[in-house]
């Protein structure tokens, strides 16, 4: 089995010791801009929690029919913080071993834990911007309200933001260190 680099695998190393911050960094948040509100409001996604405005945001999206953000919703604040230590761990292995084939197999997981995350948050979106109270206050006909996975989408008068928060773009400089070294080490290096 080829050896990649001192370099490369310090450079796994650092990224994946990196990820301990997101622990204690929110990895994604929504943030929403309104006339009544041009100062905004913001929810942070951590590996384990909610935070930010959450309770001003339902009392919003209660007038719509929206259900209420509650963390009991989410299973996935169980088994967030056992994933990343995986990665973690995994990540320690990669920079031990230094092979190709655990770096290529690190990158391959990394990408398929952001695949994976990203299609769960969709498909929470869609359940809870669709499946909308009969009773509530205002009635849109036709009118959804899923928030966007990533990047801008307006609803109603408000402007919804939903971008990686300072954990997220750890995880995202994780993937394109990565990506340069198995660029690097099966493109470029021939030892």
């Amino acid at each position: 089995m080829k050896k990649i680099s001192k370099i490369s695998g310090l450079l796994v190393l650092l990224g994946t010791l990196a990820l301990l911050l997101t622990y204690i960094l929110p990895i994604w948040r929504i943030d929403l801009w309104a006339p009544q509100y041009p100062e905004g409001l913001s929810m942070f996604i951590w590996l384990d929690k909610l935070s930010g405005q959450v309770e001003i945001i339902n009392g919003l999206n209660h007038y719509i029919g929206m259900a209420h953000i509650k963390e009991e919703m989410f299973p996935e604040f169980d088994i967030l913080p056992w994933i990343m230590s995986g990665i973690i761990a995994y990540g320690l292995l990669v920079s031990f071993f230094r092979t190709r084939k655990w770096l290529l197999s690190y990158l391959i997981l990394l990408i398929a834990f952001g695949i994976a995350a990203l299609v769960d948050f969709y498909k929470w979106g869609y359940e809870y911007g669709h499946n909308l109270a009969d009773d509530a206050a205002i009635k849109v006909p036709g009118m959804s309200y899923q928030p966007p996975v990533i990047g801008y989408k307006e609803l109603l008068n408000f402007g919804a933001y939903s971008v990686p928060a300072s954990g997220g773009w750890i995880v995202v400089a994780l993937g394109l260190i990565l990506i340069g070294t198995v660029i690097y080490e099966f493109k470029y290096r021939k030892s």
